[in-house]
């Protein structure tokens, strides 16, 4: 989409909302998977925050197969992320990743509104 400039005439691209998350390809293919796993590939992941954890904000994951009017979903391939609009507003930017490592499998928020996270990376401050 271009806007045309009143001044000047020229047209620009707008900057990319900032009200939105990514998905790496990791965790797009384990939300694919899990959701085949449940015996619905139409199920998407539900990431939400809430107050709690030892840093004041701690992130909530479900499966859910319904979208309420306050919802955001996020597309990569087949694999889908719903968040709320509360939540988003605290989550603006983030990528969410899967990662395999030592410690276990678990799905990571990369969330650049975070002043703060705890060890265990499922909870967080701004």
């Amino acid at each position: 989409m271009t806007i045309p400039s009143a001044t000047t005439g020229e047209t620009s691209t707008p900057p990319p909302s900032t009200r939105a998350m990514t998905l790496s390809d990791s965790a797009a293919r384990r939300i694919a998977k899990l959701a085949v796993l449940e015996g619905n590939p139409d199920q998407m992941l539900r990431l939400t925050v809430s107050g709690g954890g030892c840093s004041g904000f701690q992130y909530g994951f479900t499966f859910d197969t319904v979208t309420n009017d306050d919802d955001h979903v996020f597309a990569k391939d087949t694999a889908k992320l719903v968040v709320d609009d509360v939540s988003l507003d605290l989550l603006a930017g983030a990528e969410l990743d899967f990662v395999e490592d030592l410690m276990g499998s678990y799905f990571k928020v990369i969330n650049p509104n975070a002043a703060s996270s705890c060890g265990c990376g499922t909870s967080f401050s701004v």
